[in-house]
């Protein structure tokens, strides 16, 4: 096959062959609905592939894997979308869609389930409930599970049963050559290793198995202070929460209030300091279980109740649709320093958008009882994994957004661990990569030389193949 000229594509002749080779549809730009198959979650992200090949099974992608390579293109590969550099999209390049593999079969008795690739943690987290069970992920619901667990994947649960890559069991993956496998701890297990957190580097994922959880109602929380309240607060909740019980789990965010249920209306639009409670124990002690955070300051609005796990994966969905401008970076923690606490109370003063705002996801406890060296998530001695999100849906705001993100990170990076959660990187360059990974970095680069030597798959936070 004749590789296409750059800014033209694949011919017409090429492209039919793949459509004719594959079961799920083929779309190019004068195709109708390419404008919306080309969308991403974040909204700054605007790049035309030359095809996108939405796969419904394994033979699909590795039919378009093939072709891709053939062709000579660079190769992006899309899960649920939601990659804040827009990973799953590519100029000029072929898309491989895993959007078509959604399904997922749970076995209540083995408390474990398979999920397709291409498959969204509403997906799994609505089938799982029906036994209930659930395993930790991330706080959206139509986040993908793909690249959530491949970064590592974090969550309400994790504090009790780990990160997501603790409770994965195997994959099945199409490697750069096109080849079929599984990999778990006892087939490829350096493959394995590698994927969790090592990211899309290594190969194409078309379903995972995880381990299940008995998780069914949860008491959920939310507890606002004015924003001036931030360094009481901070101060009580750094020595809270790590001394918490392992089935309550809160993270902290700077925010402003929207304008909508639960919030009374007199705190429309003012700027809080805010702990989103997850509580996994006995329902009848919640109220007992988050009541000192009335310690620290008078909250101003504080909110308790009994809730399904789906229910709160779902609860911030309709604030943060698809199609907004986004731009965030993220760090490491392991403590919160005073210096730390009036950066915090800084930026949190000055929030120029609605839904711009900060979270210190704790990851303590049962993802600190992982050994650094057993997966590719090096930070086991983390104890927050912080993200700063400057979001708006108006694209007049995207560099209002994005400066306020990007001060605010350089001014609290030098209070972090040095690394932060791949999956809250934008395009950040070789050493924020290293820096994530630490000492796992060269075992990675190693991992990736075996597997994807010509590394075919760098459409993403590369690993570079060390040979």
């Amino acid at each position: 096959m004749t590789k296409p000229i750059p800014g033209e594509g694949p011919d017409a002749a090429a492209t039919e062959a793949l459509r004719t080779s594959l079961r799920g549809p083929v779309i190019t730009p004068d195709d109708q609905g390419y404008d919306a198959v080309r969308a991403v979650y974040n909204g700054m992200i605007d790049r035309r592939p030359a095809v996108v090949a939405q796969c419904v099974d394994a033979g699909d992608v590795i039919r378009a894997l093939d072709w891709g390579r053939s062709s000579g293109l660079d190769i992006a590969v899309r899960g649920g979308g939601h990659s804040g550099p827009g990973s799953g999209v590519v100029d000029e390049g072929l898309v491989i869609d895993l959007s078509p593999i959604r399904w997922v079969r749970v076995d209540p008795e083995a408390r474990t389930a398979d999920v397709g690739g291409g498959s969204q943690l509403g997906d799994l987290d609505h089938a799982a409930h029906a036994f209930g069970l659930a395993t930790p992920s991330g706080i959206a619901s139509t986040t993908g599970v793909g690249g959530l667990t491949l970064g590592g994947g974090h969550g309400y649960l994790s504090r009790r049963y780990g990160l997501t890559i603790d409770n994965l069991l195997g994959v099945d993956i199409v490697l750069a050559d096109g080849t079929f496998v599984s990999a778990s701890e006892t087939e490829n297990d350096d493959l394995f290793w590698a994927v969790r957190g090592g990211g899309g580097n290594f190969g194409i994922v078309t379903s995972f198995t995880y381990r299940l959880h008995p998780v069914e109602n949860v008491g959920v929380g939310i507890t606002l202070w004015p924003i001036d309240e931030t360094p009481a607060v901070l101060r009580w909740y750094r020595e809270f929460l790590p001394a918490a019980p392992e089935q309550l789990y809160g993270f902290f965010a700077v925010i402003e209030v929207p304008a909508g249920p639960p919030f009374p209306e007199e705190i429309h639009g003012q700027k809080m300091a805010a702990v989103v409670w997850c509580y996994t124990g006995d329902l009848d002690r919640l109220e007992q279980a988050i009541a000192p955070a009335r310690d620290p300051a008078r909250p101003a609005f504080d909110f308790s109740t009994p809730m399904p796990y789906p229910t709160l994966q779902r609860m911030f969905d309709e604030l943060l649709p698809a199609g907004l401008q986004w731009y965030w970076r993220g760090d490491f923690f392991d403590r919160i320093s005073d210096d730390a606490i009036e950066i915090h109370l800084k930026y949190g003063s000055t929030i120029p958008t609605m839904r711009s705002t900060m979270h210190l996801y704790p990851i303590d406890l049962a993802p600190q009882r992982v050994a650094k060296g057993e997966t590719a998530w090096s930070y086991r001695d983390a104890v927050w994994s912080g993200i700063i999100a400057g979001i708006d849906p108006d694209p007049a705001n995207r560099d209002v957004v994005r400066e306020w993100s990007t001060e605010y990170w350089d001014a609290l990076h030098p209070h972090s661990m040095g690394g932060g959660y791949v999956n809250f990187m934008m395009d950040e360059g070789q050493d924020r990569i290293r820096a994530t990974y630490r000492e796992n970095y060269d075992r990675l680069a190693r991992v990736k030389a075996r597997y994807d030597r010509d590394n075919v798959f760098h459409v993403n936070q590369n690993v570079v193949p060390a040979i």
